[in-house]
């Protein structure tokens, strides 16, 4: 019997080998002056048609992004792989195929965590120059004698392969038939909506066989639009002008893709539809009484396009139920959910991309790409509010989706914290922005393309006022992560000599922006006294950055006062860490001191290490001891209306690991002139009977007020969440003792609740 018979009854699922959304705006070409896009120096490896098609990930506990049990997906089911005969060849292989430039090691015998289902690999044998672990010689798939306390576990150097794409690696079979969709793009139509950045309206257009094929709407629904809109970044879909695209049509013959698709809805992505009718079933390539598949779709208010102020008329300002927290690039993070005024975590039990799309929708992004769990994207604080998460994937919130918080559940940690990274729109910020004369894709002299004498061309940034917060924002916008270093002199990376020029000066940002051009900046008079070229700005990104946390109970449970004699403080008078009216002081009167403990967290990805190099640090010869950052935190204490009535600060004479989570080593330790910083999963104690570690109050009046501990105030080292390095604590002092109730980390707690607490809400710049 035909093939073409069996098409309409037998339904298969159609997976797909995208490109960047990027193709979007293929038909627009570029203004003259405008450089070509740069290709990625990635190209996807060709593999041969017997090999079998698997996809890998790494899981697992008490591991970092690029580390973890090596886990196999293989004819839908997840896997691991056995530690017998395996090597650093097999792991190179692997972490290749993952999207890391090599391999760093690789553990036995379960090191992170015993897996569950079928042992996929045994007695694996690789060269090394695989394109996949499937091609590597081993028992066979399926074959082993293995148990699960043998599991192996791979770590992959940080570094990422530059323009890495995760492909689908699925057969697409149908009958026999192989169909290939090379890439899908949303293609304007309409005039008023070809010079819109978002695209948001036009053809449904694949490609197929290097060309791009309408899809007939005969059988399109709904749903099918829900899906395609969410793969370009936007929350949901609208109607549209039907008859003006009739015209259209029939002014123009369109070319149509033989196949049509069914999709549920709540697919992540059109890969996860199914194929439906071919119209060769017809006996022509036409579309009957149909036109082609037109989609409008709706964009989150961050991406909403400005002309169209109607857009921003759907969404109200709320309090919101659900945020993210951790990410390098817009649209990813750890989930976090407010709940009794309470911010939490998801655990990742149960996590997919059903769910992860539903929090990407409400937040105003598409569909999710990925649903991360093991605490990926960085451990939060507070309590876990979800577990067992299970959505249809219709909701309009996380929080109306069933979810489990029975007893045996409260075992979840927050390193099982689930994250999500989400499909946003192509907002061509990209192709704005460059690094040039780096040593690596990830570092070099920032460049800017701007418009002048009706041209474009690229410039430098005037270096002066540069720092964190405006290489954040740069990291961000090429979608290269966090920051790691401002650079306020770029001798060392020669860029373009046509590009030496400034263009762009007095740059502001709060960190938070998804394009420089968005920052605080002058406009078109310039100041920059140093000029560009070797005193241009520049950066380098990294994919991971750390996080500091204060423990708010260490700091309410260790709170008291202590009179101490002036005698006594000489060493704290000289590191300026008493009130201006000590200097006044007699030498046989006392001060009186608010002193605690904090005790600093770092649950990054990455190790907080000071920004000074270990040569430059300072010598302190009173208390002789070095100190690797000259402000580290403050203290204050505020009156009811948010003026300060005391402060305090405290330098970073000695970063190191007091203690760590279990299976954690320490790596830092200051004695003997030893590094200096804070490892992941470990924390630094701060006790309440050491120098400075206090808040001078002799001058203070009984009262109520609210007392601030801010942590890295001055964001000298990038953190992949300023937003919790604040903690308020309510106090009561009566001239003899003081009360410190109600400790939170600024941003933990819901906003009204929050508004009862002065000073900073957190750490994170408004303006500047």
């Amino acid at each position: 019997m035909s093939i073409l018979w069996f098409l309409p009854s037998r339904l298969a699922v159609l997976s797909c080998i995208w490109s960047l959304c990027l193709a979007q705006f293929e038909y627009l070409g570029y203004p003259p002056g405008y450089p070509e896009p740069v290709e990625d120096q990635y190209t996807a490896p060709q593999i041969p048609a017997d090999v079998p098609r698997i996809q890998l990930r790494l899981a697992g506990e008490k591991r970092k992004h690029n580390e973890g049990r090596l886990e196999v997906l293989y004819e839908g089911e997840w896997g691991t792989v056995c530690d017998d005969d395996f090597n650093i060849h097999a792991a190179q292989v692997v972490c290749r195929e993952l999207g890391y430039s090599e391999a760093v090691s690789w553990a036995p015998s379960a090191k992170y965590g015993k897996g569950d289902g079928r042992i996929w690999f045994d007695n694996v044998h690789c060269t090394g120059k695989e394109k996949t672990l499937a091609q590597c010689e081993s028992n066979g798939i399926g074959v082993s004698d293995c148990k699960h306390s043998e599991d192996v576990g791979v770590v992959c150097s940080d570094k990422r392969i530059p323009g890495f794409r995760f492909l689908s690696p699925l057969n697409n079979n149908v009958d026999s038939l192989n169909i290939q969709v090379e890439d899908v793009r949303i293609r304007p139509i309409l005039a008023s909506y070809r010079k819109r950045i978002p695209v948001t309206e036009g053809y449904v257009e694949v490609k197929d066989g290097g060309k791009w094929k309408q899809i007939c709407d005969e059988e399109w629904s709904p749903m099918n639009s829900r899906v395609i809109c969410g793969m370009f970044g936007f929350p949901g879909e609208k109607k549209y002008n039907a008859r003006v695209y009739k015209m259209f049509a029939r002014r123009r013959t369109p070319s149509y893709w033989e196949y049509s698709v069914n999709c549920t809805g709540n697919e992540a992505h059109l890969s996860g539809c199914k194929l439906g009718h071919s119209l060769l079933a017809k006996g022509n390539s036409s579309c009957g009484q149909g036109i082609p598949v037109v989609v409008s779709c709706v964009p989150g208010r961050a991406f909403a396009p400005t002309p169209m102020a109607g857009y921003r008329k759907a969404f109200r300002q709320e309090q919101p139920l659900v945020r993210l927290r951790g990410g390098g690039v817009v649209g990813e993070g750890r989930v976090e959910v407010l709940k009794n005024g309470e911010w939490g975590t998801i655990c990742d039990d149960h996590w997919n991309l059903v769910s992860a799309t539903v929090v990407c929708r409400e937040l105003g992004f598409g569909t999710a790409k990925e649903a991360l769990s093991g605490g990926q994207l960085g451990q939060g604080m507070g309590p876990v509010h979800m577990n067992e998460v299970q959505c249809s994937g219709f909701e309009k919130s996380v929080t109306e989706c069933q979810f489990n918080m029975d007893k045996d559940s409260e075992g979840c940690s927050h390193e099982e914290d689930a994250g999500v990274r989400c499909n946003v729109p192509a907002m061509g910020f990209q192709q704005r922005l460059r690094l040039s004369g780096g040593r690596n894709p990830f570092e070099g002299r920032v460049e800017v393309l701007v418009e002048r004498n009706s041209s474009l061309v690229w410039g430098t940034v005037c270096s002066e006022g540069w720092g964190t917060m405006e290489a954040m924002v740069v990291c961000r916008q090429l979608g290269l992560g966090f920051a790691s270093n401002a650079f306020q002199e770029t001798w060392y990376w020669p860029g373009a000599v046509s590009a030496d020029a400034v263009v762009m000066s007095g740059v502001r940002c709060a960190g938070t922006e998804m394009s420089l051009s968005h920052c605080l900046h002058h406009g078109d008079h310039l100041s920059c006294p140093k000029g560009g070229a070797r005193y241009a700005a520049g950066v380098s990104c990294s994919e991971t950055a750390p996080d500091l946390v204060l423990n708010p109970q260490v700091v309410e449970q260790t709170t008291y006062i202590e009179d101490r004699p002036m005698f006594m403080l000489q060493c704290a008078y000289e590191e300026n860490c008493l009130a201006s009216t000590s200097s006044s002081t007699p030498a046989n009167s006392y001060r009186r001191l608010l002193r605690f403990s904090s005790q600093i967290h770092n649950n990054g990805q990455s190790d907080f290490r000071p920004k000074a190099s270990r040569d430059s640090w300072v010598w302190h010869d009173c208390h002789r001891h070095y100190h690797s950052m000259e402000i580290f935190t403050h203290y204050d204490l505020l009156s009811l209306n948010g003026s300060k009535v005391a402060e305090g600060h405290k330098a970073s004479f000695c970063l190191e690991d007091s203690e760590c989570d279990e299976g954690i080593e320490k790596k830092y330790e200051c004695a003997n002139f030893g590094e200096q910083g804070i490892t992941v999963g470990c924390w630094d104690t701060y006790r309440h009977d050491i120098d400075c570690q206090w808040v001078d109050i002799t001058d203070v009046k009984p009262g109520d007020y609210t007392f601030q501990i801010v942590i890295n105030p001055n964001y000298e080292v990038a953190e992949s969440d300023y937003s919790n390095n604040v903690v308020k604590c309510k106090s009561r002092y009566d001239g003899h003792r003081i009360w410190m109730y109600n400790c939170h980390i600024g941003g933990s707690i819901g906003g009204e609740t929050e508004e009862t607490f002065p000073g900073l809400l957190n750490n994170q710049v408004t303006h500047r």
